[in-house]
C-alpha cells in the first residue's frame, strides 16, 4: 500500500476510535478478511477471529448503552482512557513497516486525532443529555454509527478525500475547542444542580 493510503487509513483508524473503537477495528478486520483488503503495516492482526469477535461483542454492548442518556457520557468517560490510547496504537501499527521515527509520530497524530473526536462526541453527548427526550440522543448515536463505519470505508477507498476531511476537522476541534470547554463546564454545572450539588 503506498503512503497516502497507508496515512488515511491510520488517521481514519485513529480519528474513528475516538468515536467508536470496537467499530473500527471490527470493520477493519472484517474487511481484511473478507474483502481481500491487504491492510497497511502490522494491522493484518486485525483480521484474526479472535480480535473481530470480542471487538463485536463490545461493539453491541456500546451501541446499547450509547442511546441510554447518562449512561452514555458514563461510558465515554470510561473510555476516555481506552479510545485515545487505541487510535495512536492503530495508527502507529499501520506504520508498522516504516522507520520507528515514522511510527512515533503516527502515534502522535493517531492520538491526537482520537482525543479530538472523543472530546467532541463527549461534550456533544453531555449536552444533548440535558434534552428531556430520549429521541435526540438515539438519533445522534445512530449517525455517530454511520460516520465510523463510513470514515473507515472512505479511507481505504477515498484515501486522499480523508485526509482533507480529518485535516479540516482538525483545525475545526482546535479553533471550537474553548466553547467545547465551556459546553461541558455548563453541562457539568446542570447535571451537578440537578442532583442538588452547588
Amino acid at each position: 500500500m503506498n503512503l497516502i493510503g497507508t496515512l488515511a487509513i491510520a488517521m481514519g483508524a485513529g480519528w474513528v476510535s475516538g468515536i467508536n473503537l470496537y467499530a473500527a477495528v471490527a470493520t477493519l478486520g472484517l474487511l481484511g478478511r473478507f474483502a481481500n483488503l491487504g491492510l497497511p503495516g502490522e494491522l493484518d492482526v486485525l483480521t484474526s477471529w479472535w480480535i473481530i469477535g470480542i471487538a463485536s461483542g463490545l461493539y453491541l454492548i456500546e451501541f446499547f448503552a450509547d442511546k441510554i442518556p447518562y449512561l452514555d457520557s458514563t461510558w465515554d468517560v470510561i473510555h476516555t482512557f481506552i479510545r485515545i490510547p487505541a487510535g495512536a496504537v492503530l495508527a502507529a501499527t499501520a506504520f508498522g513497516d516504516f522507520d520507528r521515527s515514522v511510527q512515533v509520530v503516527a502515534l502522535l497524530l493517531g492520538g491526537g486525532l482520537a482525543l479530538s473526536a472523543h472530546g467532541t462526541k463527549a461534550t456533544a453527548r453531555a449536552a444533548i443529555n440535558l434534552s428531556p427526550e430520549p429521541v435526540s440522543n438515539i438519533v445522534v448515536s445512530l449517525a455517530e454509527d454511520v460516520i465510523a463505519f463510513g470514515t473507515i470505508l472512505m479511507s481505504i477507498f477515498l484515501p486522499l478525500v480523508t485526509i482533507i476531511f480529518l485535516v479540516t476537522f482538525l483545525v475545526l476541534s482546535i479553533y471550537i475547542a474553548p466553547r467545547m470547554v465551556r459546553v461541558m463546564w455548563s453541562a457539568v454545572s446542570r447535571v451537578r444542580g440537578v442532583f442538588g450539588y452547588s
